[in-house]
């Protein structure tokens, strides 16, 4: 009886130590799978954070403003010819969107906005930078991986602000890893700037703006 009673409490604290590891490990890949990386398992050798973006929650809660608002034209301008860069594979032309827009950016007059709105402005403003900075200098899958999130950045604006322009809000569902992918076009013909000329008509129209 003795014996049993002490087997089974070896058995007891095996299945205990099992556990533990078990949890441990399954804390490690969920960790990995939502975007948090250690320092020892990620590469940066290239300067970039391929997955940022994935871990970034870039929805925003914003009340749609139907207002004809010319001030913001300048911006997205800058927003389609980036895009029209990677539709033409032109990691030089998108860089020089990029130029662009980072000067448009800062000749807004952030003065007429107020309150909750300046605020939405704000958040908008520093994402839309960062990106538009790493446009300026990446690669062209890097720049495309970059736009994605621009766009989500641009639409974004014009919910806040409002635009004078007629856009059309386009869905790429290979894009992104076939997770999809939003962008805005100036055209209703499809251009895909996620896979330029490999496959330039991927893609289809979600909504139309003004």
């Amino acid at each position: 009886m003795r014996k049993l009673r002490t087997i089974t409490g070896v058995l007891a604290i095996v299945f205990a130590a099992l556990t533990v590891m078990s949890c441990k490990d399954n804390k490690k890949e969920h960790s990995n799978e939502d975007g948090h990386h250690t320092e020892a398992g990620h590469d940066h050798s290239d300067g970039h954070h391929n997955n940022d973006k994935t871990s970034i929650d870039t929805s925003r809660e914003i009340k749609e403003n139907s207002q004809k608002n010319t001030t913001t034209s300048p911006i997205i301008d800058a927003y389609i010819q980036i895009k029209n860069g990677l539709v033409a594979d032109s990691k030089e032309d998108a860089a020089n969107g990029g130029t662009a827009l980072l000067e448009a950016f800062a000749k807004y007059d952030m003065t007429t906005l107020s309150g909750e709105t300046h605020k939405e402005y704000m958040e908008i403003y520093e994402s839309t930078k960062e990106n538009a900075e790493h446009i300026v200098k990446s690669p062209i899958d890097h720049q495309r991986e970059h736009f994605e999130v621009l766009s989500t950045d641009i639409d974004d604006l014009i919910t806040l602000l409002g635009t004078e322009k007629t856009l059309y809000k386009d869905f790429c569902p290979m894009a992104n890893n076939n997770k999809g992918a939003y962008w805005l076009s100036e055209v209703k013909e499809i251009k895909n700037p996620y896979f330029g000329a490999k496959m330039m008509k991927c893609g289809s129209v979600k909504k139309q703006i003004n």
